[in-house]
């Protein structure tokens, strides 16, 4: 009996033990799960404003994208202007037409004036405007820039309010047009097409606009003067004083007098055919005005007798005195 219940014990014991352990292992699991729990709602947090602020970088990525693509969509006219001095004019002038074919462009104008140290170059050139600046920076080294003057005209709005009017003057056309087809009187005809005629010059007149402001907005304009070493003197638009003031009225004065020679070597060959017979005519004809006032008239002598043929004139009764 004693071995029985000493055996009894043990058992129970060992059993009990187990039973502890058995709970020990699955508080320590609840424990682990809990903190793995608590672990990953910590680290929920901290991901989403990651994941809120790589979002809203993304989200600060497109629109700037967008709004880059809202630029390069923008109607804009680049013009450019200046002054470089160089060596030899003639070699800049065919170097600077060769950077705007490089560049898909054309001369759109070439003026020169001299050929020595003083020569000057006035070049028009014409580029796409994504070439532009690369353009203007490649003709500055040509020489030594003395100006350079670039804007810029944004006619997004103009070229959006064409399109509009473009596409609502076609409508009143087409409109226009199928009026015309049903028309049945010839004053209805007549009416008919002078009305449609009016709005198709309107919708020519509209494209028109169209296409100068795309060739303007498509190829830039940059006018480049080309100086030789030689030219030192300032523009004449800046300079101001007595001596500009005298050069300017010399030069007007010459030109005034070129115009009174020109006007008169026109009438000079009018006045010796036409002028000479009448100034001739006039002379001699005052010649005999005046020997017509020369010649004395004839009186005849007192007491003379009369001459043959007239009679004598009655006698001149005299003065009686007085008593």
């Amino acid at each position: 009996m004693g071995m029985g219940r000493a055996r009894f014990h043990g058992t129970t014991a060992v059993a009990t033990l187990a039973a502890l352990l058995m709970l020990a292992g699955c508080g320590s699991g609840g424990g682990s799960d809990d903190s793995g729990a608590t672990d990953t709602a910590a680290e929920a947090p901290a991901a989403a404003p990651a994941e809120a602020q790589g979002g809203a970088v993304e989200a600060q990525g497109g629109a700037g994208a967008a709004a880059d693509t809202r630029v390069d969509q923008r109607s804009i006219i680049y013009t450019g202007s200046m002054r470089v001095q160089v060596d030899d004019v003639d070699v800049a002038a065919r170097d600077a037409a060769a950077a705007a074919t490089r560049a898909g462009g054309f001369v759109g104008g070439d003026q020169r004036r001299s050929s020595d140290a003083d020569a000057v170059a006035d070049l028009e050139l014409r580029v796409p405007a994504p070439r532009f600046y690369a353009v203007v920076e490649e003709l500055a080294g040509l020489g030594r820039q003395e100006r350079r003057e670039i804007g810029t005209q944004d006619v997004t709005e103009e070229t959006i309010d064409l399109d509009a009017r473009i596409a609502s003057q076609r409508a009143r056309v087409e409109s226009a047009r199928r009026l015309l087809a049903q028309a049945d009187s010839i004053s209805d005809l007549v009416s008919i097409e002078n009305e449609l005629a009016r709005r198709e010059a309107d919708l020519a007149s509209l494209e028109a606009k169209k296409r100068r402001l795309a060739d303007l907005t498509a190829l830039s304009t940059i006018t480049v003067t080309l100086v030789g070493p030689g030219v030192t003197v300032a523009d004449e638009e800046d300079q101001i004083g007595f001596l500009v003031g005298l050069k300017g009225g010399w030069q007007v004065f010459l030109s005034s007098m070129t115009i009174l020679l020109t006007v008169l070597g026109a009438i000079l060959p009018w006045l010796l055919v036409f002028g000479v017979p009448v100034g001739a005519l006039w002379w001699l004809a005052r010649r005999r005005r005046r020997n017509r006032q020369a010649v004395p008239a004839l009186v005849a002598p007192v007491g003379a007798p009369p001459p043959p043929g007239v009679s004598a004139p009655p006698p001149v009764p005299g003065a009686r005195s007085a008593p």
